[in-house]
């Protein structure tokens, strides 16, 4: 799998975050295949209010976007091999400024906050939606079980010497 990250604001805040690695977890956690890449950019909240009044119709800044590429049929498993041709599933715009408020609104770190929004994008590239309550709670649940099993898979060792 290939991972782009672009960092044109928020760089020394997102730096140090294992933003490729919980990219990469998400992506073989939702059986996509080994040729799959997904871009990842980090803008500043005149970027992202820009692509959001012209791609949704919607004035101000979000937290994060998403914009699906290839939309070819979930079962890539006939796709799946390092000689298939790349699977570009799409890119996810995400503001950290916007990030950094809701962590503080919501209570959670900025590490949290960027990981809820880095999977509920990828989500979104997936076939996840929340236009319904139904939908909603499905992709709520998926984020959930995914972030749940992302910490427990990275909790730091314990110190027996402590």
């Amino acid at each position: 799998m290939e991972i782009l990250i672009t960092c044109s604001h928020g760089e020394d805040a997102l730096s140090g975050l294992p933003l490729a690695r919980l990219a990469q977890f998400v992506l073989e956690r939702e059986g996509k295949p080994v040729n799959t890449e997904v871009s990842i950019s980090f803008v500043d909240n005149e970027k992202i209010a820009e692509l959001n009044e012209r791609f949704r119709g919607i004035e101000g800044p979000t937290d994060v976007l998403s914009f699906e590429c290839d939309n070819i049929a979930d079962d890539m498993t006939a796709a799946d091999g390092p000689n298939c041709p790349l699977y570009e599933l799409g890119d996810i715009i995400i503001a950290p400024d916007v990030a950094a408020a809701q962590a503080d609104e919501y209570g959670n770190s900025f590490e949290q906050e960027i990981s809820l929004l880095l999977v509920h994008g990828l989500l979104h590239l997936c076939g996840y939606d929340h236009i319904t309550d139904d939908e909603a709670e499905v992709m709520e649940g998926r984020e959930k079980e995914l972030l749940t099993a992302w910490s427990e898979r990275n909790l730091p060792a314990i110190d027996e010497n402590r």
